[in-house]
Formats: C-alpha cells, structure tokens, sequence
C-alpha cells in the first residue's frame, strides 16, 4: 500500500522502504516497501499490533536506523547517503524526539533540560520561539525544578519543550504517553496537537492508544511490516473499528 500527501508540501517522505534482521530461515523483515509522505504541519499517528514494524519505521524515519532497502528523504535530505557523523549533525539540527522514558537529565533543572540540545551544539535559542514554547507548555513557574521535582506530565511536557526548543523540521513520539495517567496524557498531546496548530510543526508519533491517535490529523496502520490503512480525521471510535477490521483481516 502506497499513502500520499495530497496539495501538502512534505516534510518528510519513505520509497520502497525496507528493513529486514538476520539471513535465510532466521530473516526477520520488520518493514517491507513502505512508500509513505508525511505532510508538513501534520500530526500522523503510526498504529499496529505488537511486531507490525511501527517503531521500526520510526527509528528509520528519523535516522537512529538505517533501513535495508529503499529511501527516506528529510526535505532533500537522502539519510542513507549521510555518514554518522552528518546524520549525527541532521539528528541535532532538523529533528526532535520525544520517548516514552522521559530521558530528561536528572541534574539539570527543567529550562537546562529544554535547551540542552542547543547548548550540546553550540547555538543559543531564539529568545521569542522558546518563550512561546515555554508558554505553551505551561510550566513557566517549574523552569527552576529538576525531573524529580517533577510530576511525569509535567517532565514529559518538558521533553516535548526540549523536542521543540531547535524548531526542528519533524518531531518524532515514541510512546508519548505510555508512563502517564490520561490527565497528564492530555496535557502531553493537546501540546503536540497544539504545536502542530499554532507553529507549524509536523509530528510523528507511535501509540498503541485509540485516544492518543484521536489527537492526529490522520493514523497510518501497519501489520506484518506493510501499510495496511490510512484513517484521516480519526475518533477514537473510528480507530478501534480500523483496528478490529483490520485484526479481522489478519485472521482471516
């Protein structure tokens, strides 16, 4: 299954992709040609069973993994072309992460958290982008606090401010909201759904949650390594009904 974006300018975009583990009988393909756009100022939530690839083509879209097979374009930015150290650069520059475990720094407060990736790079941030970043989040009173002082909503939101700080082209979610209760899990997403809203930014988060993929634009769904659907505007209804057609299709 091939998806597009259509009339949507693409920030970034997979060919053929493919990752396979092993050789022979023992090969694995945890993603098999996979041809996907993601639009600019979009939010795409990636759905599927346990060991349908998700992370997988996460980690390949955002170059922590090279694929076996195929492209993926950043921009004009081929990632398989790029040596580690570029790609090392590329990370840092144009991409943000936000992962399940929080990964903030225990010994900074939450400001030396948010603008750690800057720092580590030798830029200062711009003064207006992350005072509104910091505004949204909510925690302006919290800037002083380190992670243990933290609530897990309140350290999350801060790992999605420290995702945002560089203005980066694409946001990558890992599990966002798999360590939090649901109040602190809509703090967590209506952030990122407002950042797509009010800055432009392009998301692209992994969940297992019907309710967290209900804050998305649109939910690509995957099994056995390939795109099986595409959901646009989805509900959590509408993404539980996908996701039993699809288990029903599996079986079958």
């Amino acid at each position: 299954m091939t998806v597009n974006v259509v009339d949507q300018a693409v920030a970034i975009r997979t060919m053929g992709l493919g990752k396979s583990y092993g050789a022979g009988e023992t090969r694995i393909d945890a993603l098999a040609d996979v041809s996907v756009d993601f639009g600019r100022a979009r939010f795409t939530a990636i759905m599927g069973p346990s060991g349908s690839g998700k992370s997988t083509l996460l980690h390949c879209l955002a170059g922590l993994d090279r694929p076996t097979s195929g492209q993926v374009m950043l921009g004009d930015v081929e990632l398989s072309s790029l040596g580690e150290k570029a790609l090392t650069h590329l990370r840092r520059d144009r991409v943000g992460f936000v992962f399940q475990a929080f990964n903030l720094v225990p010994t900074l407060t939450a400001l030396e958290n948010i603008t750690l990736p800057l720092d580590l790079a030798g830029r200062k941030p711009d003064a207006e982008w992350l005072d509104k970043v910091i505004t949204t989040i909510g925690l302006r009173d919290r800037l002083s606090h380190k992670p243990s002082e933290l609530s897990g909503g309140q350290q999350q939101r801060v790992a999605c401010a420290r995702a945002l700080a560089s203005r980066p082209d694409v946001v990558f979610a890992d599990e966002p909201t798999g360590n939090l209760d649901s109040r602190s899990s809509a703090d967590v997403l209506g952030f990122l759904h407002h950042s797509v809203r009010e800055f432009g930014q392009t998301v692209v988060m992994v969940t297992h949650d019907p309710t967290a993929a209900a804050y998305a634009d649109r939910v690509l769904f995957l099994a056995d390594g390939r795109l099986r659907s595409e959901l646009l505007d989805p509900t959590a209804e509408s993404v539980l009904d996908t996701m039993k057609r699809l288990d029903t299709r599996e079986d079958g």
